[in-house]
Formats: structure tokens, sequence, C-alpha cells
């Protein structure tokens, strides 16, 4: 085992051991559970990676650990001016401190106060969960509220016994600077908690589609400079994050900037961990819980509603496709409906979905985010959106109205269609449909993945998983603008607007007819073989033909006594 995987079987058996304690204490599947593991687990990783910068620093600096943490002539200020992306931690919140004090009666008492101080130090002040009202919640809480009152102290110890048994070698990955390393460590921290639940089903996106998009987003990218990133329905962040990481390979990561709001506590609390186990801290306060439809968190200057809403240089998003949004469909229209920018643009400009009189689940909320996505990306704006595959073609309504203004303003750049089940949760087939508004002149590429990738059973339900290899195709076709037989295609936009608007790659292909090579002799022995068969066969009809009405003709008529 090399010390890299090493480092991630030792994360994992942490996780596992944890949600073992839980399990002693009844809160196996309950959202109490969820809680635990997500605070303690993220206190013993950024604990563990703080310690290690400080050693580092301390080496490098002569100055001891202790002599850092008592400041006495700003050795701790200087040591934050070195590694801005370390979270704070006072002394007395460490592990290493409060191991001497873990068999101690009241210990509970002792590790919640670290938990709550970690919040409240005034360096990490992004550790607040903000919503879109402007109210904080604070990302770590309290563990002990989870248990009966006389299980607080056991169950504190034994938490605290498994993280202090030994440190996380960050070496490895600081070394690797890998960020599949602590998206797969993330995956495996929330995979039981990341199910669709409440108002909003909180999907995760898949790591393969994540990758696809942000590839493809930088891969059709000329330049890249200092980036503006955002996503409205975030969730638990795979898509921005994904997307920050690639744009970090052209340029360093810090200098993209994420954005990001989502209506589910859950999901942003799940983002805002994502965030802080990639280093990402200087984006925590970017990061919004709210409603993105009717009351959107990010504005051109900060906390003024006034200037207008924010422009970004990017924008992912795979939002929720149907819910009923019925209790604020009018106030949408009524607040939002005929909102512009300084430029006229209408926000919601197809218009808001109606409300049915039936399913009101069904309502296409996925119409009003594309609609905002694309008020909000600037004019040298990029932006990839997960969609229904259904959206590509539909005929008439607000998807028709959309399509037609993303071709006759040429903002398409082009459309890969995945195949079914990409997504576990949902049996919904989905596109993802790339934005760019520069795209004036330049040809559309339309990808037909659908018949890509291997079936699996992931749970109850069947997942369709893509191989490297396809990953690979799919971004190499697009990026290259490849044309590849019942794969892809290259269009104009005069070609989508005699196709009434159609996004689907299908009805672009050509249709091939095979021709064969043949004597006048072959044609003629084929013909008569076909003759023959066809002979053979109504031959073999009449006959049946035949049996039938003999079958018939025996049958009597009898009457019942």
């Amino acid at each position: 085992m090399t010390s890299y995987e090493k480092l991630e079987h030792d994360i994992e058996s942490i996780i596992d051991s944890l949600k073992g304690i839980c399990n002693q204490q009844g809160l196996s599947n309950a959202s109490g559970e969820e809680r635990v593991i997500t605070t303690v687990f993220l206190y013993k990783f950024l604990n563990d990676r703080f310690m290690y910068n400080l050693k580092q620093f301390s080496d490098d600096t002569k100055i001891s650990i202790t002599d850092i943490f008592k400041n006495k002539n700003n050795e701790l200020d200087a040591f934050y001016d070195a590694y801005s992306g370390s979270v704070a931690f006072h002394y007395e919140d460490t592990i290493e401190y409060l191991i001497q004090y873990a068999s101690q009666q009241g210990f509970y008492k002792m590790f919640d106060k670290a938990l709550e101080n970690i919040s409240n130090n005034p360096r990490n002040s992004a550790f607040n969960v903000e919503t879109s009202d402007g109210t904080k919640k604070p990302l770590f809480e309290k563990i002990s509220n989870e248990v009966e009152e006389s299980s607080k102290d056991n169950f504190a110890k034994a938490i605290f016994s498994d993280i202090s048994k030994s440190k996380f070698d960050f070496s490895v990955a600081f070394e690797n600077g890998s960020f599949d390393f602590y998206s797969r460590i993330f995956e495996y921290l929330i995979k039981d908690y990341n199910v669709a639940s409440g108002r909003y089903a909180e999907y995760f996106t898949p790591q393969a589609v994540s990758e696809i998009i942000a590839k493809i987003l930088v891969g059709m990218s000329e330049t890249i400079t200092a980036s503006e990133i955002y996503d409205p329905s975030a969730g638990s962040g795979s898509l921005v994050l994904h997307l920050a990481n690639e744009l970090g390979k052209e340029k360093d990561i810090s200098r993209a900037i994420v954005y990001t709001q989502d209506i589910s506590q859950k999901s942003s609390r799940f983002l805002r961990i994502n965030l802080l186990l990639n280093g990402l801290n200087d984006s925590l306060h970017n990061a919004i819980q709210g409603d993105t439809l009717v009351k959107p968190a990010h504005y051109l200057i900060e906390d003024d509603p006034q200037s207008g809403l924010k422009k970004f240089d990017y924008i992912v998003s795979n939002p929720p496709f149907k819910l009923d949004f019925s209790s604020t469909r009018d106030t949408i229209e009524s607040k939002w409906g005929e909102y512009t920018d300084n430029n006229g643009e209408k926000r919601f400009f197809a218009g808001v979905p109606k409300i049915p009189n039936n399913k009101k689940e069904s309502m296409a909320i996925y119409l009003l985010f594309i609609q905002h996505i694309l008020f909000s990306l600037k004019d040298s704006g990029k932006a990839a959106i997960v969609v229904p595959t259904g959206f590509l073609t539909a005929q008439s309504g607000i998807e028709k109205t959309i399509r037609q203004k993303i071709v006759d303003r040429k903002w398409l750049k082009g459309v890969v269609s995945m195949p079914s089940n990409i997504f576990a949760n949902t049996g919904t087939n989905v596109s993802v449909i790339f934005i760019d508004k520069t795209n004036q002149n330049g040809d559309i590429i339309l990808v037909d993945a659908s018949k890509l990738g291997d079936k699996v059973k992931e749970g109850k339900n069947q997942k369709t998983v893509l191989k490297p290899e396809e990953v690979l195709k799919i971004e190499n076709t697009f990026i290259n603008k490849e044309v590849v037989d019942d794969f892809s295609v290259l269009v104009k936009y005069e070609d989508l607007e005699k196709k009434n608007y159609s996004f689907a790659a299908g009805q672009y292909f050509d249709v091939k007819i095979e021709y064969v090579e043949m004597t006048q002799e072959e044609f003629e022995a084929k013909m008569k073989s076909y003759e023959e068969t066809l002979d053979k066969l109504f031959a073999e009809g009449d006959e049946l033909n035949k049996q039938i009405k003999e079958q018939l003709r025996k049958l009597k008529y009898e009457e019942r006594d």
C-alpha cells in the first residue's frame, strides 16, 4: 500500500469508526448522525492539517509551536499570512491540547466548547452558513446535543478517543495537490446522507459528468483569466468545484472565486465542507443558503440589492427538474417577472410556468433556472446546464422560447446527450447544454452519448457508469469539434432554425443507405432467391389457413342440460 493509499484508507477508517460509535447510540440513519459525522470528521481533518502547516512554519522559522501560539511577537499572525488557507485554531481547541483532559468527568463540555469556538473565531468568520435573509447558522455545533444526558460524556470520550489515536499525514496529499483525492474523500463522507429529501431533491452530480462539464467549459475557452464561477443550485458542490479545479490547472486555483446558492440547509453544510476540504476558504462567505429564484443572494456590489444581480464568467448548474413551487410561483412572477438589467435583458424573458390543476409536483422549475443562468452570465461568459433531454425538442411553450432565444442571440456552443440512468436517483434522461455568448459565428457541436456506459446496480437502482475512455471520447469530440458517425455532428445556427430549433443530435445525422456492388447475374440470383422464399412462406400460410378452416368445421353446437 502506497503512502497515498494509506492516507485514504486511514481517513475512511475514521469515518467508518465514527459511524459505528453513532450506531451504538441509536443514531444510525438519523439526521443527528450526519451532523455528528460531518462535524467531527471535519474538525479532525482541519485540526491535523492546521497542525501540519504549523509544524512546517515552525521548522522554517525556527520558532517553537508553543511560542507561535503565545503570539508574543505576532508569530501567529505571520503564520496565517504564510498559510492563508488554514483554518484558525486556538491552542485550547486543538486535539493536542484537549487530549490531556479526555478522561476527566464532564469532558463533553470542553469538546463542545472547542467546536463552538472554531465557528466563533473571528479568523473563521465564514464558518457560519449564511442565508439569503442575512441570518447565520454555525457550521460546527455541540455534538452532545444528539444524545441523552446520561450518555453525553461517554459519547464524547469515545468520539475523541477515535480521532486522537493518530494524525493524518497530509504531506502526501499536499505534495500531490490532488483534487481527485479530496473529491473521493468528500463523496465517501456523505455517501450515506446525500439522498433526495425535502422540498428540493438534493442530487449529487456524478463525478464523471462533473468532470466532462469542467473539461469542456475550460477546453472551449481560448483564454483563461481570473474567474468568478457560480452555481445557483449548487447542492453539495460537485459541479462548481470540479470547474474550479480545472480552471486551477490553467491558473492558480485561488484565482477562481466560487459563488453558490442552494435552498437546502443540508446541501449548504455539505458544500461548505467541500470548500474547506479543497482549501477554498476564501469562497466560504459566497456560499449562501436560500431560494435563488425568489431571493437571489449575489449582487454587482456586495450586499447592495440596488446595484443589480451579479454577472459571472462561468456558470454550472444541475437544477431540480420538476417540483411544486406553487407557493412561490406568483411571488416570482410579480417581483421578478419584469426585472431587467442595465441592458434591458429580462431575467425571466420566456415566462414563469403556470400552476397546473393536477400534479403540481410536475411544475418545470428548471426552466426558471435556465433563464436565470442566461441572465446572470457575462457577455463573454460560458455556462453548462443539465436539462431533461425532452427540453431539446419540445415544440412549444417556455422550452421552445428559451431555445429560440439561445439560437437567435447566437449563444449556443453545443449539447451532449447523456446515457439513461446516469443519475442513480432519477430515471429522467438528461443532456447538458453548453452556452458561449461569444460563439457568434462558430460551429455548434451536438453529441449523442446516450448509447455509452455500462449498467450497474447501485442499491435498489440501476445506474449507468461511463468508462474512462468514454469520458475522454465525449470530451475530445466536443472540444475538437470532431464529426463521428452516429455520435456527433456539426451544425450552424441556420440549421437549427430549419429544424424548429431542435438541439437533438439525432435529427441532424445523415441517413445512410448501404450500396453493395454486384453483377447482373448476382442480382437476378438474389431476386430469384427472394421469390422462392416468398413462395414458400405464402404456401405455408395457405396450408395454415386450410387447417384453421377444417378445425372450425369440426366445431358443433351442444345444448347444456
